[in-house]
């Protein structure tokens, strides 16, 4: 992981850590004041009721709030599922007795208090409780039903979502409890006392703004990338200070212009939800600050209008400040998103400015160039660049100045670089301009082709050393072709001698040699005209190689029938039988030389059949998949049901004059067909190969004009 990753996701944790602590802390303050109250109330001790003689008594079922609050925050930080469940039953629990608290006030008054004097009567004497119980108050009550319940949807909503009314209910909390305290300060009713209703009393005005403290701690636990570097004190302070000059000034003016900057500052969050948050909490402020004083006269409908605009002008600031927020946000993005797609291209990135002075350099660039970031940046490009660029460089950029004219903005091209170590390599380079009302970039984006050029001189060496090969080998072709033809022509003078010398020794002194002496010219007869053939097919063999062949549109089907014909008497003497499966296509070919591929196959077909009525069949597949999974389309075969051929001699009798077995009704065969088959195929850019089961016959396939796939003929 890289650094600033990791020291980022550690300062989180630490975060995350610290906030915990304060929720635990404050939640176990929050437990104990419940728990003091509570024993104040079952020990009659007034002073730790109302702190002070005259002030408003904390009611007992706001300290079982507290305890139950308290307890709800210390187990709602812990991961366990269980405790969180907890949590939610406890900040249930005290969010349904301030919600009856406040149906009572509403719609029955202040005087019927079920849950109080209900708990009051288990565990408080019934004369101490009505000598002071007055319940919880109204402010009191809405705030512990807003909290729990937020704290509640915490538990079981959104992460996103609860932050967010966690953080704008604990500004509200932390307003109304220093409200309160400044009430009490101010000796203002006011700030402690809704119009005639009961009063909230001192301690419990402080522990709300622990509690609120604590709600916004815990929001921050569950994102701590969205808390602001504002200290928390400045907005409570904000909050304060508006709602008093908001209570004692004259028809409200100087309200707005007061939560105005506590709405900008949520600038400092990095929750852009944040400025609706202080919008809310600075609107309950204003309202609160209208609703808590008696208003009378002609003024009250004028001040009501001041306060709606002012509320109207806070919401249209934090709408401004959220579109700022989110744009930011999306810079941010943009920004990090750059960042990490540059620091981690293989590609060398730099960016100068006008003056050629460089103001990014990542770290591709330092390792293609061997300079450290802060060795490059500020000073000029030309430190990376080899004559003549080092020189020609300023004075292009002055030219472009002047001009405006591009030479190579837009476009890639090759030059050369310089490392640190002096060494010059070889580089593309793309250049592209980016302009602001003040400034103007140039980002260069590089790439090391170091290994493309050797690469590519590797080729042309590798190319010429091919080109003279085929030469050589061109020129070896064609000396072996002329051999082969002068030696086969040669060979024929001494060869046509022997054999008619042969004959007139057998002519003129038959009676004087013995049976044994005959034999051997009889002998000597046979072996020069069989090595007349040979070299006659060696011959025919080389002039394959080197004749054109006459390309035309041919039909197969009257080239197969031609072939069958001029055979007919070999067909019949052998009792051998050609049948054609369907109808063979017209194929652009040297129909002389496709005839005798033909004619050496069926004659092969026949010659080696050792059945009493050899069959030959020949045909044409669309597609062909053979038994060793390779493929072909447009497929020419011959078919015989003879002897067979086993798999092992399948590439020995494409060899010249390789013969697996003499046949038994002839001796004037050279072994020389099948080669001359493939040579021809070849020749038509095609592919021969067969298939073969011993016992039941052979079948040779063959293509012209293209090979199999997966397969790589040989000529």
């Amino acid at each position: 992981m890289p650094e600033p990753i990791r020291a980022a996701s550690a300062e989180i944790l630490r975060r995350q850590r610290r906030y915990r602590f304060v929720v635990v802390a404050i939640g176990t303050l929050l437990v104990v004041l419940g728990l003091v109250v509570t024993a104040a109330w079952v020990r009659q001790i007034l002073a730790i009721l109302s702190v002070w003689p005259g002030f408003s008594s904390m009611a007992l079922n706001t300290a079982f709030c507290f305890a139950l609050s308290g307890l709800g925050l210390i187990v709602s930080v812990q991961s366990d599922r269980r405790r969180r469940m907890l949590a939610f039953l406890l900040f249930s629990l005290a969010a349904s007795m301030s919600g009856q608290r406040l149906i009572e006030i509403l719609f029955v008054g202040n005087q019927a208090q079920i849950v109080e004097r209900f708990l009051a009567g288990l565990i408080v004497d019934p004369d101490f409780t009505a000598k002071i119980n007055r319940g919880m108050a109204p402010n009191t009550a809405v705030i512990f039903f807003v909290a729990n319940l937020s704290l509640a949807f915490a538990l079981s909503g959104r992460a996103e979502r609860s932050q967010l009314v966690q953080e704008l209910v604990g500004y509200v909390v932390i307003g109304l409890g220093m409200a309160a305290l400044a009430g009490y300060a101010t000796r203002s009713e006011q700030g402690y006392q809704w119009g005639a209703n009961i009063g909230m009393a001192v301690h419990t005005a402080s522990g709300l703004v622990l509690f609120g403290s604590a709600m916004l701690a815990r929001s921050w636990w569950l994102n701590p990338e969205s808390r602001g570097r504002m200290p928390i004190w400045l907005p409570a302070v904000v909050c304060l200070t508006g709602l008093f000059v908001d209570l004692y000034t004259p028809l409200g003016v100087a309200n707005g212009i007061l939560y105005v900057p506590l709405v900008l500052a949520s600038l400092w969050f990095g929750n852009k939800n944040a400025p609706f948050s202080f919008a809310f909490a600075c609107s309950v402020l204003v309202s609160l600050g209208f609703f808590a004083v008696d208003r009378a006269g002609a003024g009250y409908w004028y001040e009501a209008t001041n306060r709606a605009i002012t509320i109207a002008t806070l919401w249209l600031v934090a709408l401004l400040v959220f579109y700022f927020l989110r744009k930011d946000s999306s810079l941010d993005a943009e920004r990090i998103r750059f960042d990490s797609v540059i620091r981690n291209t293989p590609n060398a990135v730099i960016a100068i400015n006008a003056e050629g002075l460089i103001s990014l350099f990542n770290p591709a660039a330092e390792k293609m160039f061997g300079y450290a970031a802060k060795e490059a940046i500020g000073r000029n490009v030309r430190l990376l660049m080899p004559e003549p660029y080092h020189s020609e460089h300023d004075s292009y950029l002055d030219r472009y100045a002047r001009t405006g004219e591009k030479h190579i903005l837009g476009t890639t091209r090759s030059v050369s670089g310089r490392r640190k170590n002096g060494e010059v390599f070889p580089l593309d380079l793309s250049v592209s301009r980016l302009a602001t009302d003040t400034t103007i970039t140039f980002v260069g984006i590089l790439r090391d082709i170091s290994d493309r050029v050797a690469h590519k001189e590797q080729l042309k060496t590798m190319f010429r050393q091919l080109q003279a090969y085929t030469a050589d080998l061109e020129r070896s072709n064609a000396d072996l072709d002329e051999f082969a033809y002068i030696a086969s022509h040669d060979l024929k003078e001494p060869l046509r001698g022997l054999h008619n010398h042969s004959r007139f020794l057998l002519e003129d002194y038959e009676s004087q040699l013995d049976e044994d002496g005959t034999r051997r010219l009889n002998r000597l007869v046979l072996l020069s005209q069989r090595m007349e053939k040979l070299v006659n097919d060696l011959l025919y063999f080389s002039r394959i190689g080197r004749q054109q062949l006459a390309i035309k549109r041919s039909d197969v089907n009257a080239i197969v029938g031609d072939v069958v014909s001029t055979m007919e008497l070999y067909l019949e003497e052998r009792h051998a039988k050609v049948q054609v499966e369907g109808r063979l296509p017209e194929i652009v070919c040297d129909a002389l030389r496709l005839t005798e591929v033909y004619r050496n196959l069926i004659t092969n077909a026949v010659k080696y059949n050792d059945k009493p009525d050899p069959i030959v069949t020949i045909g044409h597949l669309q597609q062909f998949t053979g038994n060793d999974g390779t493929s072909a389309h447009d497929v020419f075969f011959v078919r015989d049901n003879g002897k067979g051929i086993p798999s092992e001699f399948h590439e020995d009798i494409f060899r010249i004059f390789k013969r697996l077995e003499k046949p038994k009704d002839s001796d004037d065969g050279t072994g020389a067909g099948l080669t001359f088959v493939r040579k021809i195929i070849a020749r038509h850019e095609g592919d021969i190969w067969l298939e073969s089961e011993v016992g039941r016959g052979t079948t040779f396939y063959f293509t012209l004009g293209h090979k199999r796939e997966d397969q790589n003929a040989t000529a």
